[in-house]
């Protein structure tokens, strides 16, 4: 009797054993929005298409984003330069690339900016993609050559003013951030000046800084150096918060111009009807990321500033950029060369 019921004891504790084990792994699966289909995600290598070349700044965050990813999915992301067109090449990929979360897309300001840009594109940034988190963004700083006799945003729009058409301003190219942020500039404050585009970088900025031309709209990361070096003055950042890589630099709303906001994001997206458990579950891995004090510090190091946000939010801020820049092309009448 005594071995008897030791026997049903212990059998009934397995079991209990075993019901408890079962329980945990249906919480687990439960809790974990990546299991909810049934399979772990991701289940194999994912590819981060990054809309820009090596080396610019869309590059230096999916790279960071990619290694950090891999460590924390046991799976290799693997970054996939696209680029041309503005961006619209990689766009168009990952429109059609199929919607099981193993294709992922980081872009900058350029994806809500193109379809007014280009009058037609084969891509819908709202209808096609999944918002999935606003990642970082990159101010663009309002700079002038050192003789210019404007020491403020209010100097420069009364010199402006005083002589429409005559001071010219640098861009990298007819439709780029330079070009249409200075156009948001002239319209918001009224005054009239010359765009000089330039096909490459290099040439704006040793024009600027040679003098022949007066202004630029650069992002700050290549602007910094020079700023520091005193062969460009800085007026005022871009974007609706101050810069932690210029601290001391005013907004341009708060120079002068209310209510301006212009800074170039970067911001991760799926294709469209991706599973929502992996669109939160990538949000999620994403936010844990950008609070890491390694992440932080590298990308303050380079300019770039850290946002994130819900998929909800970078749906909404998609939203209202469209119409924005859609009014600063048409207004401006800029066109791709």
């Amino acid at each position: 009797m005594i071995g008897q019921h030791a026997h049903g004891t212990c059998t009934a504790s397995a079991a209990l054993i075993l019901l408890f084990a079962l329980a945990a792994q249906v919480h687990g699966a439960a809790q974990d929005p990546s299991t909810r289909s049934g399979q772990a995600y991701p289940s194999r290598p994912v590819r981060m298409v990054a809309a820009f070349a090596p080396g610019g700044s869309v590059d230096v965050v999916a790279r960071l984003l990619a290694q950090k990813l891999s460590e924390r999915w046991g799976q290799q992301v693997v970054v996939d330069n696209r680029p041309g067109a503005g961006g619209n090449v990689s766009a168009e990929i990952v429109a059609r690339a199929p919607n099981d979360g193993h294709t992922i897309y980081i872009c900058s300001a350029s994806f809500v900016v193109n379809p007014s840009l280009y009058g037609k594109t084969l891509y819908d940034p709202v209808r096609d993609f999944a918002p999935v988190s606003l990642v970082s963004r990159v101010q663009n700083v309002l700079v002038a050559h050192p003789a210019l006799p404007a020491k403020s945003v209010k100097e420069l729009i009364g010199l402006a003013k005083a002589k429409p058409g005559q001071i010219h301003y640098a861009s990298t190219g007819s439709g780029t951030s330079g070009h249409l942020v200075m156009e948001l500039f002239k319209s918001m404050s009224g005054i009239d000046l010359v765009h000089v585009p330039y096909k490459v970088i290099g040439q704006a900025q040793a024009d600027l800084i040679g003098g022949q031309v007066s202004l630029w709209f650069p992002t700050a990361p290549g602007a910094l150096p020079h700023i520091q070096a005193g062969r460009m003055r800085a007026l005022a950042v871009a974007g609706a918060n101050r810069s932690p890589a210029l601290p001391e630099l005013p907004t341009v709303s708060e120079a002068g111009v209310p209510g301006f906001d212009a800074s170039t994001w970067y911001a991760l997206l799926a294709p469209a009807n991706t599973p929502l458990p992996v669109v939160t579950k990538v949000n999620g891995d994403v936010a844990s990321i950008l609070k890491q004090p390694e992440v932080h510090e590298r990308l303050t190091a380079m300019a770039i500033e850290i946002v994130g946000g819900s998929p909800e939010e970078l749906a909404r801020h998609i939203r209202s950029e469209m119409p924005k820049w859609a009014r600063v092309v048409k207004q401006s009448g800029a066109r791709v060369d």
